[in-house]
């Protein structure tokens, strides 16, 4: 019986590099380790898209309720909502927005539209007209983070009637690449 002739090994490699051992057989658990770990923060909501936090602001003239985010991906869409519900009648309820909080940012849409947008003072005034007491008034606002914009942003978000602030709610929004 002939004998089979060894295997030939392209230069460099020899049957050692063959015969792996423990760890050496397979991939480094550190890697796992480290994307499990990437997986995890991810699910926790770290890097965005988790939903949006409410927050309650109560007043003696009003009850406002902002549905914004928090933490955001660069390039995203997202929405915005605020719910005002009166205790007392507004002459021109007015909803004021930091010009600070919305720099880098393309705002799509805005639902109902106000009677009537302004720039003053560095807000952006959105005047709803009069409103009666124990009225709601729901407003949806869809956008989208523009590239330049990574950090962050942050500014005010003011309920008014007419010129004088009823609320004043200081906003941040962390835009993640």
């Amino acid at each position: 019986m002939a004998k089979k002739p060894a295997p030939s090994f392209p230069q460099g490699i020899d049957a050692s590099h063959i015969k792996a051992k423990g760890w050496h057989r397979h991939a480094n658990p550190a890697s796992m380790l480290a994307l499990g770990l990437l997986l995890a923060v991810a699910l926790a909501g770290y890097f965005g898209g988790q939903p949006h936090p409410t927050r309650t602001i109560a007043t003696p003239s009003a009850t406002v309720k902002l549905q914004l985010p928090e933490r955001i991906r660069n390039g995203m869409f997202f929405e915005m909502r605020a719910e005002v519900q009166t205790k007392r009648a507004f002459t021109d309820l007015t909803v004021a927005i930091s010009s600070t909080y919305w720099h880098d940012l393309t705002i799509n849409s805005m639902i109902p539209g106000p009677a009537e947008e302004k720039s003053e003072n560095g807000r952006y005034l959105f005047s709803y007209g009069p409103i009666d007491a124990n009225q709601t008034l729901t407003i949806k606002i869809d956008g989208q983070i523009n590239p330049p914009l990574f950090g962050g942003t942050k500014g005010n978000i003011l309920l008014m009637d007419g010129d004088a602030v009823i609320a004043t709610i200081p906003v941040t929004m962390k835009v993640l690449p």
